[in-house]
């Protein structure tokens, strides 16, 4: 376990963006074996056979994703999900900015797996350096053959178009991301249709994140099943961790999926700035449940691990916080993002992260009392478990209620005493 470069093995080259140095290292030869010597019966199930887990957040086996796709006369999308927004997270952009040639490798070999055509790369309207060197790398794409009509003559023909977003957390949902490639405001859609029935433009739709598409040409050159052997056998391959916060070394980091999250923190990242201990860590984005010390001294980075501990891999992004961190305001700042990025369709996400980032608020200048707890509680439980079309509610209630129920002391402190200085703290210690 520990560090292991597959994806990111040239990234530091400084000209890994173009296509010359991708091929200089063996790029678009997985696309060329597939277009020309695969099936897309074989390909799917290559993937399947790897194992590969989506690694925008859900962990959905992708081979599987990619088999939903009906066989019809109805065209047939590929979106690529760049509309990277969970705070913490940015190592999507990274893959963006310096490996846009294997993105379009794998989104290829997507598109011959589930007979697509027409493919989009949706990329965060934040990304304007990311969004320019995409479009660089389709040009440079189309120029040599390897989009377009007849691509890499192998007689099968994909286009790809690079589509920024407008900057709306939301459009990372998938479906709502589809309203926008549409035209539409970004606002969920309800499922049952699924993408993968009625999606972009009401016909079959495969979306994967950027990352996800990166580990595909890998895979097709290595086989599914040398891939799996990577990893732990329910989470097989290499994972991008971007690691934030309290750590000597931050940064990006693509390491096994299984690595003790210790090893992470202290080995790989330093150990924690200025010699402090750790309090705690966020392991997958602002909306995974975050994890105490003792938690996260056993976890391991593997889906199977973090979720055992009622937490998420989620978007990749760990965020590490010292005994120096301010909890109440940290959780008050996620919930005031929750409540800005709220799309406000469902009532209970549009009032509901609106009254929680108040509420957190009050907590946070000392003018909180125990009914302000109560209510947060109370709000938590009618935004989360289905209320809403997508699962940001949901989010906002992952983000704020673990860490109140965890760290209550911390929370008790800052309300506003009643009757005697430790009747609040008493309060709060009965929460949960």
């Amino acid at each position: 376990m520990g560090l292991r470069k597959l994806i990111t093995t040239h990234i530091d080259h400084p000209e890994s963006h173009t296509l010359n140095q991708y091929r200089t290292v063996g790029g678009y030869q997985s696309s060329l074996k597939a277009l020309t010597t695969m099936t897309a019966e074989q390909i799917i199930n290559d993937v399947k056979n790897s194992g590969l887990r989506g690694r925008g957040g859900a962990g959905f086996p992708t081979g599987n994703k990619w088999s939903f796709i009906p066989k019809t006369d109805k065209p047939k999308y590929l979106i690529c999900n760049g509309d990277e927004g969970e705070p913490g997270t940015f190592k999507d952009r990274l893959l963006i900015e310096k490996l846009p040639h294997m993105l379009i490798e794998g989104m290829i070999i997507a598109a011959k797996a589930i007979d697509s055509h027409q493919g989009y790369i949706y990329i965060r309207g934040e990304f304007k350096k990311g969004l320019d060197t995409v479009e660089k790398a389709v040009e440079e794409a189309y120029a040599a053959g390897i989009l377009g009509k007849n691509i890499q003559g192998s007689g099968f023909d994909f286009d790809l178009a690079v589509y920024s977003g407008a900057g709306a957390y939301i459009c990372g949902e998938e479906s709502a991301l589809i309203n926008s490639l549409e035209g539409r405001r970004g606002h969920p859609r309800l499922k049952p249709p699924f993408p993968a029935v009625s999606g972009l433009y009401a016909c079959p739709t495969v979306v994967n994140n950027v990352e996800t598409f990166c580990n595909v040409p890998h895979i097709i050159a290595m086989t599914g099943e040398e891939y799996k052997k990577i990893g732990t056998e329910k989470s097989p391959g290499t994972r991008m961790f971007a690691v934030s916060g309290h750590v000597k070394k931050p940064g990006i980091y693509e390491v096994e999926l299984g690595t003790p999250l210790k090893e992470l923190i202290y080995d790989i990242c330093g150990g924690i700035k200025n010699d402090k201990n750790l309090k705690a860590v966020i392991p997958g984005g602002s909306s995974a449940p975050i994890l105490n010390y003792e938690e996260a001294m056993t976890a391991t980075m593997d889906f199977e691990s973090i979720a055992s501990l009622k937490s998420m891999l989620g978007s990749g992004a760990v965020i590490i916080l010292s005994e120096e961190a301010d909890l109440v305001e940290t959780t008050y700042r996620l919930a005031e993002f929750y409540s800005h990025e709220s799309c406000g369709q469902c009532t209970p996400c549009r009032e509901g992260t609106h009254w929680v980032a108040d509420i957190l608020g009050k907590i946070r200048n000392g003018n909180g009392t125990q009914k302000d707890v109560d209510l947060i509680f109370s709000l938590s439980r009618n935004m989360e478990g289905g209320t809403t079309i997508c699962p940001l509610a949901d989010a906002c209630v992952m983000a704020v209620r673990p860490t109140m129920q965890k760290f209550k002391d911390e929370f008790a402190k800052r309300l506003k005493p009643v009757g005697n200085e430790d009747q609040s703290k008493k309060e709060v210690a009965n929460v949960g």
